[in-house]
């Protein structure tokens, strides 16, 4: 895995302009148009009925409204669609990290009885493709997927008018009370790890072992307007009912995180928190620019952090 700088696609402010890119699947126009046509493909599940698009929509900052993904034959899946923004950024994937790069995640879902729930190799067959395209196709479009020049990243790259005294007040309390950059740092915001909030821990027990004890990986909050329901399970409807969860302590279990304590936010800065939280979302681009050369996408060697990352000390 080497670091490439992204040329042909414009980086959102906000974003380092370094991207993870495996030697073997150089970002191309081409592969990227391919992913994004399999993407939106129903013929890859086994009825012809869903495609990666129907659980991860663009309209709202690829995830869905439900609290849990619901595959072919209407079965309920036990975890909400993640949001895929920024996930050529992500060094962990799936709510339980069981896989470590997109070109190991892109496959799963296809095969997962209880969302597309067919053979690779009859999808290759049905769209005339092998597999290996398929994979190296949609991890090259899913790393297309970009998020970036909000407002909060206008603010801290020195337009100091982009957010509100109410929406800066909020800004103070993510990073100060609300120790909110203990778990959501970086350009990405997340720390792309695994941690027990409690939200699995329901009548003395774990609901879902998650990473092993209860411990799921930290979501982006970018795009987080437009991304409801939250948490892994989709149990949580609303960012007040998020920034209520947090002051409280989350959820106490033998294994909890301890980071995870009681915050004793007024109601104010809850208010505030949750106002800055819904300026996190901004613009949302996928696929390859029109009239791109078909050659990489791809050029350029490793750099330092972002200046953007720099200066708000993320």
């Amino acid at each position: 895995m080497i670091l490439l700088l992204l040329i042909a696609i414009v980086v959102p402010l906000g974003l380092d302009l370094y991207m993870p890119v495996p030697d073997e699947n150089p970002m191309t126009a081409e592969r990227v148009e391919l992913g994004r046509g399999l993407f939106f493909d129903r013929r890859l599940s086994v009825d012809g009925s869903i495609s990666c698009a129907t659980c991860h929509q663009p309209g709202r900052g690829f995830a869905d409204r439900r609290p849990v993904a619901t595959g072919v034959h209407g079965r309920q899946g036990r975890r909400n669609a993640p949001a895929l923004i920024n996930r050529g950024y992500g060094r962990t994937f799936f709510w339980d990290d069981r896989v470590r790069t997109l070109e190991e995640q892109v496959l799963k879902p296809i095969e997962d009885p209880d969302e597309m729930g067919a053979s690779i190799v009859d999808v290759a067959a049905r769209v005339n493709l092998q597999a290996e395209e398929i994979r190296l196709a949609l991890a090259s479009f899913i790393r297309s997927i970009l998020s970036g020049n909000s407002r909060f990243d206008r603010f801290i790259n020195g337009d100091r008018g982009a957010l509100t005294l109410d929406e800066q007040a909020g800004l103070r309390v993510f990073r100060g009370k609300g120790n909110c950059i203990a778990c959501h740092v970086g350009p990405n915001l997340t720390d792309e790890r695994l941690h027990n909030t409690g939200v699995a821990w329901r009548n003395g027990a774990l609901a879902d072992t998650g990473g092993g004890g209860g411990d799921f990986k930290t979501p982006t909050l970018r795009e987080i307007a437009r991304t409801a329901p939250y948490m892994h399970d989709g149990s949580v409807a609303t960012l007040e009912e998020v920034v209520h969860f947090y002051d409280r302590g989350g959820r106490p279990n033998p294994s909890l995180d301890p980071e995870i304590r009681p915050l004793g936010l007024t109601a104010e800065e809850k208010s505030q928190l949750a106002a800055f939280l819904r300026f996190l979302s901004g613009e949302v681009q996928y696929g390859a620019p029109r009239g791109t050369d078909p050659r990489p996408l791809v050029r350029g060697t490793p750099g330092p952090p972002s200046p953007a990352a720099q200066r708000s000390g993320r």
